[in-house]
């Protein structure tokens, strides 16, 4: 059935825009029309091939398993059999999908890359309540599934819970539904459980606000934990909060009023680190299912560091709920996804956020950022956004109703897109940089080599920095990390030329894994060549 212009309004905004704005920065591509699934869960790994992962209990995805196989489950309301994928595996290279065989529902679960590239992936609803899976990524063209772990399972159920890899390379994993507790994967031998961390429980509201928490590793050890609308700095392995935050204005920022957060780009002596929020739904939208409120735009930035924060406040050129905020090889933050009105949950928002922002933390206030090139399709509830080697950012997912809907206003969403920052645009080829040669595994402090190529004269220093690979899911990507390492400047070596590095100091810079390194000359970075990074 033909749908009209007047039933979707939308449409006409972003026609209007696109005329208007057709110079703006950014370009996007149709990489895949159809993945299979909505993907609510996307992780990129270390052989350049992109997990992605929905619910099991989401009735029939357009993925079929291989012939024989099929998940069996008498309680599931939709298929008790169910021959069909709900996680996918998608080859950057080839474009090729494939299917990936989950048991347990892992429905608004959360996630982390281990030390050896294992994608560890915990909770979930209804039999995903306490379960603990993995992911042993492979090349492309070898076969590695799901893994659900049957010796061990999680001490307390995790629904909607964030996890966050630390120094040691152990998994934290934080909060969730009704557990205000936190709890470790390796299990620690010097504590027995869970553990409570009761600040959870002090900032839930009747919305529910304190839901995948934003955990961020700062460079002392310690997590930044936020939630609702308050932070603590929280000391892991004493298990004690040392130190309260302020507020941050503008109401809640967490599930299910979704804005979003980094902790921009670690460098110099990396000693400070800084959080930036942004977005949100206007409190009260939630329980009142208003599809129409306007969500704000607000966005506060705090040294976590300091031993006196302060919140510094600043507007983004749209108000944004489900944002996803990317960390850029550059140290940029690219601002996309989500709807100008509404709130986290099924079909409870309106309104998409079509145009991406760039936030640019090195300018001063009221000009860091800038608004880019519109894209075409929506993605707001349940979608996701990941950084990938080569520079670009990977959308997936947007699924707003409880099953899957093509017919609605905003149908679910099977397509797989990129967007392409303005460094990737042909007039920046020239100073684009190109690793020859770099270390496949570097351990903490050490100084190495890097070489590349560059067709025009390198002007300034040369960066390497590290970007991981984080999880992404409901607006915020658990673990992202970005570090500047101390270089020195590029030295011209037989038509090449080489950069002194000198790996992050320890595991609380870079905790210990598969790290994306980026060559960046001029603000335009190289293709990643994955780097391991060991004590």
């Amino acid at each position: 059935m033909e749908t009209s212009f007047s039933s979707r309004p939308w449409l006409l905004i972003f026609i209007t825009l696109s005329t208007v704005h057709a110079q703006l920065p950014g370009l996007w591509e149709l990489l895949v029309s159809n993945a299979g699934l909505a993907s609510m869960h996307t992780a990129v790994t270390r052989f350049n091939t992109v997990v992605l992962l929905d619910r099991t209990n989401i009735g029939p995805s357009r993925k079929m398993l291989p012939k024989g196989h099929c998940r069996y489950d008498r309680h599931d309301d939709v298929l008790k059999k169910d021959c069909y994928a709900h996680s996918v595996v998608f080859d950057l290279q080839t474009n090729e999908i494939r299917p990936l065989m989950i048991l347990t529902d892992t429905w608004c679960s959360s996630g982390q890359f281990l030390p050896d590239g294992t994608l560890l992936q915990t909770g979930g609803d209804l039999d995903g309540f306490k379960k603990i899976r993995k992911f042993e990524p492979c090349e492309p063209d070898r076969f590695c599934d799901w893994v659900e772990l049957k010796d061990v399972e999680l001490i307390n159920g995790r629904w909607y819970a964030t996890n966050q890899i630390l120094p040691d390379g152990t998994v934290i994993i934080v909060g969730g539904r009704g557990t205000n507790t936190v709890e470790y994967y390796p299990p620690r031998k010097t504590q027995n459980g869970a553990v409570e961390l009761r600040f959870l429980a002090e900032v839930e509201d009747n919305q529910m606000d304190n839901l995948y928490p934003y955990v961020h590793l700062l460079p002392n050890s310690h997590l930044f934990i936020f939630a609702n609308n308050k932070a603590v700095m929280y000391d892991h392995e004493d298990n004690k909060v040392i130190h309260e935050y302020p507020e941050l204005f503008g109401g809640p920022r967490n599930y299910p009023s979704a804005g979003s957060s980094v902790m921009l780009a670690l460098d110099g002596d990396f000693k400070t680190a800084v959080i930036v929020i942004c977005g949100g739904a206007e409190y009260g939208a939630f329980i009142e299912r208003s599809t129409d409120t306007p969500a704000h735009g607000s966005c506060g930035r705090i040294i976590a560091t300091d031993p006196n924060p302060v919140w510094e406040m600043e507007d983004m050129p749209f108000g944004r709920v489900m944002g996803d905020m990317v960390m850029l090889p550059t140290g940029d933050v690219l601002i996309i996804n989500g709807a100008q009105s509404g709130t986290q949950g099924f079909e409870m928002a309106s309104n998409p956020c079509l145009n991406p922002v760039l936030y640019r933390p090195d300018q001063p206030i009221g000009l860091r950022f800038m608004t880019l090139n519109p894209g075409t399709v929506p993605r707001m509830y349940h979608s996701t956004a990941n950084l990938l080697p080569d520079g670009r950012v990977l959308l997936a997912g947007s699924n707003p109703h409880y099953l899957y809907n093509f017919a609605a206003e905003f149908p679910t969403e099977l397509r797989l897109e990129a967007f392409s920052p303005e460094y990737l645009s042909l007039d920046r080829a020239n100073i684009r940089p190109v690793i020859e040669g770099i270390p496949e595994t570097v351990r903490y402090g050490e100084a190495f080599d890097v070489f590349v190529t560059v067709p025009l004269p390198v002007v300034g220093v040369v960066e390497v920095n590290f970007g991981n690979a984080p999880f992404a899911t409901h607006s915020f990507s658990q673990g992202q990390r970005l570090v500047k390492l101390t270089v020195t400047p590029s030295v011209p070596v037989d038509g090449r030329y080489r950069i002194k590095c000198t790996a992050p100091p320890n595991g609380a810079v870079a905790p210990p894994g598969y790290y994306m390194a980026f060559a960046v000359n001029q603000g335009v970075p190289s293709v990643a060549r994955w780097v391991h990074l060991v004590p």
